[in-house]
Order: structure tokens, then sequence, then C-alpha cells
């Protein structure tokens, strides 16, 4: 793990932290003190991600909190017989990781991907301890009516088409770098960092169960989880929310940001035309001052 120590990745100079989560380690960058902001990762990318937030987030009295699910990042990257993959237990996962570190004073949530459907299962049936969300291009609920898949996904989840693409060539990640961005391809710097963590076969192995855990249909194991999620989101509905979506996002489009608004519909939603699905990449310099605002503590009140 050389390749991810501390200083050796551009714009992360942040300490790795771990904890034992369900008997497997996970990684996690905490930074600065007040009160907590949790930035949930998608798939395949890892708290490399939230680099600019980590970064913005401490000097105005936040405390940023940045977990790698297990399989991801840092952590451990137990085989598929070894680990369940499930979304289920990713949320169960995130949720003894916030006991764990005693977040049990209100906390904001930061979600993109993957993190959405993982962190939103999670606050719904924890809403009195959430003070804020910011989300990006994510769903936290089953497809839309008419929203399918588009072929490269479905592709990636061929059970030995998709499995020798993504374990073995790591189609998947590098796929990724040119389809979720807005632009013809990321600054190599962000290239290198979204990719270091999966340089090997047996360290893609979750990247490959995330991918074929998406659910088509009520079969599907996760369909339970985002259905339930999805009747439970309305309790969300008061947070302060902050939308931020980049509309090149071929999977997380226009139609699946216009369901998510009708359950979250006083959200304070901003488009990004030029962004893709790594929106915090593309417009990191629109975003981050945004977020930070958003997030950024309270003053106190005025003493005589």
């Amino acid at each position: 793990r050389d390749h991810l120590v501390r200083g050796t990745l551009a714009g992360f100079d942040v300490q790795s932290r771990t904890t034992s989560i369900g008997g497997h380690t996970m990684a996690y960058v905490d930074e600065g003190s007040g009160p907590p902001v949790l930035l949930v990762h998608g798939n395949p990318t890892w708290s490399f991600y939230y680099r600019s937030l980590l970064s913005a987030l401490p000097p105005l009295g936040l405390r940023a909190v940045a977990p790698d699910h297990i399989g991801m990042g840092r952590s451990d990257k137990p085989s598929a017989a070894d680990y369940p993959h499930t979304l289920s237990r990713r949320v169960a996962d995130l949720g003894e990781f916030i006991d764990g570190l005693g977040l049990t004073e209100p906390l904001s949530l930061v979600v993109h991907d993957w993190g959405g459907a993982i962190a939103l299962a999670w606050a719904v049936d924890h809403v009195e301890q959430l003070d804020r969300l910011v989300v990006l291009n994510t769903g936290a609920f089953p497809l839309p009516p008419g929203k399918g898949l588009p072929w490269t996904l479905k592709a990636a989840r061929l059970p030995l088409v998709g499995d020798f693409a993504v374990r073995r060539l790591n189609a998947f990640s590098v796929g990724a770098l040119a389809l979720g961005s807005g632009r013809r391809w990321l600054p190599a710097g962000a290239r290198a960092g979204l990719l270091a963590p999966y340089d090997s076969p047996a360290h893609r192995v979750a990247v490959s169960q995330f991918v074929q855990d998406i659910p088509l249909g009520p079969d599907d194991p996760a369909h339970a989880v985002l259905a339930r999620t999805e009747q439970r989101l309305h309790l969300l509905a008061d947070v302060p929310t902050l939308v931020c979506w980049g509309m090149k996002d071929p999977v997380f489009d226009e139609t699946v940001l216009s369901h998510l608004l009708t359950l979250l519909p006083h959200a304070e939603v901003h488009r990004y035309a030029d962004a893709g699905h790594y929106v915090l990449e593309d417009a990191a310099d629109r975003i981050v001052p945004l977020a930070s605002a958003f997030l950024a503590p309270s003053p106190p009140p005025a003493t005589r």
C-alpha cells in the first residue's frame, strides 16, 4: 500500500486512520474538530474523491470524516466469500462506524453515487442525528419508471464477461474516468488517485460486486433496501439539503434528479451543465465554496 500513504497522492495529504468494522479493517480520514460532516463515497471511488472538501471544511470549524467502504480505498479488500458486499451490509457497516466514532451530535452528510444509497438508508432511521445534507449525483431508490441502465453497466453485470472486464482489466474504474466526467478526461493527478487502490484483480472485488448489486427488479437483494429508503425519504424533507448535480451523468441523469426532488422538494438545487457523474471533480471550483458556506457552523448568537 506504499502508493496510498500520506503525501503520495496529489491534493490528498491527510492521515489515514483505521477501525474494525464487522471483523474487517476500515480506513477513514478524520480531519479537524467541531460539528461532524460525514462524506460517503460510491463506486469505484474512495475517500480521495472528497479531497477538496476534506481540505476546505476543517478550517471552518468542522470535523470532516470520510470512510473507505470495506473493499475500497485503503480498507481491507476481502474476497467475495469472506464478505457479503451487499447494500444491507454496507448500511450496517456505516451505522457501526458512526457509533464507533461516537458521532452522537447532529451530523451532516455528503453523499455521492452508492454513498447516497448507503448513507440515506441509514439516515431515514436516524433523522434526529442529522443536521444537513449535501447530495451529489446519487439515488436512494429503485430505478424510476422508464429509466434503464446504459449498456456499459449492463455489460459489466454479465457473469463472465463483466467479471473479466471489471476485475481483470479494471475496465469499470478506467471507463468511469472517461464516462464519468463532463470533460474529455480528468487531470492526471485525479486519475492516478482514483485508480490507486484498485491495482490488481484481488483489489477490485468490491468494485465488481457493487456493480452486481445494482437492482434491476424486486427479486434483486438491494431492491428491498432501496424501496424502503424511498418510502421513508419524506422524513428528510425538512432537513436542509443542498443538491449539486452534473447534468452530463449518463446514469444519474435528469430523470433521476427529478425523481429525487419529488422526495426532497425543499432542496436547494444547482445544476452543472458541463459536469458529469464525477461532479466534484468537474466542478470543485463552484461546489466547494457553495458546500462550505452551506455546511459552515452558524455563529453563536451575539451577547450584550
